[in-house]
C-alpha cells in the first residue's frame, strides 16, 4: 500500500518499490499440509496493512500490490508464506478508482464475499471508499463485481474501511477527514444499510489528542493521525476498537484502543472509552519499529485470538515495502481488556497458533 500522505513524487516511488515486491502471480495453493510446531516473524518479506479471515477452516489474507488486489488462501497461518498470491481484481486503467488501491480488506457478509479498498485517481486527495462483490463460495473463483463507492452523505476523505456486526446490526469504521484540508485524520462509524450503502450521518469517534497519537505531524504539510480501525471482541463479548496513531512515516506508529461501554450504543462517541496509552509500539531493542494497521483472527481449533500487523525491522524505514507482516498471540487480563504484550523480534520462534 502506498500510504495516504505521500506526495504525488513520493507515491509514485512507493509504487514502483511495490510493484516490484509484489510479482503477478495465477495460481493459488489454498492448503498447507506440512506439519510443524513453531514459526518465526516475519511471514512474508513484504506486506503493508495485512488482513487475514477464516472461513471453513481456511485463512484468507489479503493485500494490495498498489495496482491490483490479491488474495492468499491457507489452512496455517505460521505457513502463509508457503501460499501463492492470487490477483481477483485489477481496477480500470483511468478513473476515482484506478490508483493508488490502499488496505483491502475481504469479508464474508449475508453468504456473498465482499473486498473494501480505498483508491483514487491519482491525486490523494480524491480517496473515497469502494467494494467488490462475488457470489462465488470459493473467493478464489467466480467473479467479481464493482459495487461501486461506499460514503456517506459528506462524501469526505475516506480510506480504511472495515465492516463488523453487533448485535445483529451491521456497521462500517473508516479514517477520514473532518473537511477538505489534510490537517488530521480521524476515525468514524456509521451503519450499513446493505453491504455497499451507508445508511446515515458518519459520527466521529476519535481524533489524535495525545502526543503519542500526533507524532510526525508539520502543520500545513503532514497531518496528525488516527487510521486502521479496527475490531476486536473479547471472550465475553465486549468490544474494543484498535487503531493505529501517528504518522506512518515515523518510528513512532503504534496501536491506540477505544472500549466500548457495557450496553453502548458503537454509534455514540460517549460510549467509547479511549486509552491514554499506546496499547501495542515498537520495540527498537530489539529492532520492531513502527508496528500498526493490524488485524485479528482465531486459532484453527477457536481458543486462542491472535493479532496480524505490519512492522519494520529498522528506523526510518517509513510507509515503503519494508513493511512486514507479523503475528502473535493476544492474552486477556482480568478484567477482561485485550493484553497484546509487546512486538515479538524477527526469527525468534513462536508456537504455531492452537490448532494447527
Amino acid at each position: 500500500m502506498i500510504k495516504r500522505t505521500c506526495s504525488t513524487v513520493m507515491a509514485m516511488f512507493c509504487l514502483v518499490l511495490m510493484l516490484i515486491a509484489y510479482p503477478a502471480q495465477s495460481q493459488s495453493t489454498p492448503y498447507v499440509t506440512s506439519k510443524t510446531d513453531s514459526f518465526v516473524n516475519p511471514l512474508l518479506v513484504t506486506g503493508p496493512d495485512p488482513w487475514v479471515v477464516s472461513h471453513k477452516g481456511v485463512y484468507y489474507f489479503c493485500r494490495t500490490t498498489g495496482r491490483n488486489i490479491q488474495l492468499l488462501a491457507t489452512n496455517k497461518m505460521s505457513q502463509l508464506g508457503a501460499a501463492k498470491p492470487v490477483t481477483v481484481w485489477t481496477p480500470p486503467e483511468t478513473g476515482l478508482h484506478s490508483k493508488e488501491l490502499w488496505a483491502p480488506e475481504l469479508h464474508y457478509i449475508n453468504r456473498k464475499w465482499y473486498i473494501y479498498f480505498a483508491a483514487d485517481d491519482g491525486n490523494n486527495d480524491h480517496h473515497r471508499m469502494y467494494v467488490l462483490e462475488n457470489n462465488n463460495q470459493d473467493p478464489l473463483s467466480g467473479q467479481w463485481v464493482f459495487k461501486g463507492k461506499v460514503a456517506d452523505p459528506t462524501n469526505k476523505w475516506a480510506i480504511d474501511g472495515t465492516v463488523f456486526r453487533h448485535k445483529g446490526k451491521l456497521y462500517m469504521l473508516w479514517a477520514g477527514w473532518e473537511g477538505d484540508v489534510n490537517v488530521a485524520q480521524n476515525i468514524y462509524i456509521a451503519r450499513l444499510k446493505n453491504p455497499w450503502t451507508i445508511q446515515g450521518k458518519r459520527t466521529k469517534l476519535s481524533s489524535p489528542v495525545y502526543d503519542w497519537e500526533k507524532k510526525g505531524a508539520v502543520k500545513g504539510n503532514l497531518p496528525t493521525v488516527n487510521e486502521g480501525p479496527e475490531i476486536l471482541k473479547s471472550p465475553d463479548g465486549r468490544l474494543f476498537l484498535v487503531y493505529s496513531a501517528s504518522g506512518c512515516w515515523t518510528d513512532n506508529y503504534c496501536l491506540g484502543m477505544l472500549s466500548l461501554k457495557k450496553g453502548g450504543n458503537p454509534t455514540e462517541a460517549a460510549d467509547w472509552v479511549k486509552s491514554d496509552h499506546p496499547v501495542f509500539a515498537s520495540a527498537p531493542e530489539i529492532g520492531v519499529y513502527a508496528p500498526g494497521h493490524n488485524g485479528f483472527f482465531k486459532s484453527p481449533d477457536g481458543k486462542q485470538d491472535w493479532i496480524i500487523y505490519h512492522a519494520n525491522d529498522k528506523a526510518g524505514q517509513g510507509c515503503g515495502r519494508f513493511r512486514s507482516p507479523r503475528m502473535q498471540q493476544i492474552h486477556w487480563h482480568p478484567d477482561g481488556t485485550p493484553d497484546f504484550g509487546k512486538p515479538v523480534e524477527a526469527g525468534v520462534k513462536l508456537a504455531v497458533p492452537s490448532g494447527e
